[in-house]
Protein backbone atom coordinates (compact mmCIF):
# COMPACT_ATOMS: atom_id res chain seq x y z
CA UNK A 1 0.00 0.00 0.00
CA UNK A 2 1.06 3.35 -0.55
CA UNK A 3 1.89 5.86 1.83
CA UNK A 4 -0.74 8.64 1.83
CA UNK A 5 2.28 10.98 2.71
CA UNK A 6 4.84 11.90 0.62
CA UNK A 7 7.98 14.22 1.26
CA UNK A 8 8.34 17.11 -0.77
CA UNK A 9 11.37 19.00 -1.14
CA UNK A 10 11.04 22.54 -1.99
CA UNK A 11 13.71 24.48 -3.69
CA UNK A 12 13.80 28.41 -4.25
CA UNK A 13 14.85 29.35 -7.87
CA UNK A 14 17.09 32.78 -8.64
CA UNK A 15 16.05 35.57 -6.64
CA UNK A 16 12.81 34.14 -4.72
CA UNK A 17 12.92 33.80 -1.60
CA UNK A 18 14.36 30.62 0.10
CA UNK A 19 12.06 28.61 2.53
CA UNK A 20 13.73 27.57 5.68
CA UNK A 21 12.00 24.57 5.93
CA UNK A 22 12.71 22.78 2.92
CA UNK A 23 11.28 19.12 3.23
CA UNK A 24 7.53 19.26 3.83
CA UNK A 25 5.53 16.12 4.50
CA UNK A 26 2.33 16.36 1.59
CA UNK A 27 -0.57 14.24 1.95
CA UNK A 28 -0.82 12.85 -1.97
CA UNK A 29 -4.38 14.53 -2.73
CA UNK A 30 -2.64 18.09 -2.15
CA UNK A 31 -2.62 20.04 -5.94
CA UNK A 32 -0.02 21.97 -7.07
CA UNK A 33 -1.94 24.57 -7.11
CA UNK A 34 -3.04 24.08 -3.29
CA UNK A 35 1.43 23.96 -2.76
CA UNK A 36 1.72 27.10 -4.83
CA UNK A 37 -1.03 28.40 -2.54
CA UNK A 38 0.83 27.56 0.91
CA UNK A 39 4.15 28.51 -0.35
CA UNK A 40 3.13 32.13 -1.26
CA UNK A 41 1.53 32.14 2.19
CA UNK A 42 4.65 31.03 3.50
CA UNK A 43 7.03 33.50 1.72
CA UNK A 44 4.53 36.27 2.48
CA UNK A 45 4.20 36.75 -1.34
CA UNK A 46 1.73 39.83 -2.42
CA UNK A 47 -0.97 38.65 -4.35
CA UNK A 48 -0.25 40.43 -7.73
CA UNK A 49 2.94 37.93 -7.36
CA UNK A 50 3.21 34.52 -9.40
CA UNK A 51 4.36 31.22 -8.38
CA UNK A 52 5.84 29.02 -10.48
CA UNK A 53 6.40 25.51 -9.74
CA UNK A 54 8.77 23.17 -11.54
CA UNK A 55 9.31 19.63 -11.99
CA UNK A 56 12.68 18.47 -12.78
CA UNK A 57 13.86 21.84 -13.47
CA UNK A 58 11.56 21.11 -16.42
CA UNK A 59 8.08 21.34 -16.82
CA UNK A 60 5.33 23.48 -14.89
CA UNK A 61 2.71 20.22 -14.00
CA UNK A 62 -1.09 22.14 -14.10
CA UNK A 63 -2.54 24.09 -11.57
CA UNK A 64 -4.31 20.17 -11.03
CA UNK A 65 -2.19 18.17 -10.80
CA UNK A 66 -1.97 15.95 -7.36
CA UNK A 67 1.37 16.01 -5.89
CA UNK A 68 1.01 12.10 -5.53
CA UNK A 69 0.56 11.08 -9.15
CA UNK A 70 4.16 13.78 -10.02
CA UNK A 71 5.48 11.75 -7.14
CA UNK A 72 5.05 8.24 -8.37
CA UNK A 73 6.65 9.86 -12.05
CA UNK A 74 9.36 12.10 -10.96
CA UNK A 75 9.74 11.22 -7.35
CA UNK A 76 13.33 9.82 -6.16
CA UNK A 77 15.11 8.69 -3.07
CA UNK A 78 11.72 8.44 -1.09
CA UNK A 79 11.05 12.40 -1.99
CA UNK A 80 9.36 14.68 -4.97
CA UNK A 81 11.72 17.75 -5.37
CA UNK A 82 9.80 21.28 -6.67
CA UNK A 83 11.64 24.08 -7.55
CA UNK A 84 9.51 27.17 -7.19
CA UNK A 85 10.48 31.10 -8.37
CA UNK A 86 8.55 34.01 -8.98
CA UNK A 87 9.08 34.47 -12.49
CA UNK A 88 9.02 32.10 -15.38
CA UNK A 89 12.38 29.71 -15.61
CA UNK A 90 11.79 26.78 -17.60
CA UNK A 91 9.54 25.24 -19.88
Amino acid sequence: MRKSIIDVLLKAVGDTPIMKTKKWAVERVRTIQSLSQFIARFLKLDSSEQLFIYVNQSFAPSPDQEVGILFDCFGSDGKLVLHYCKSQAWG
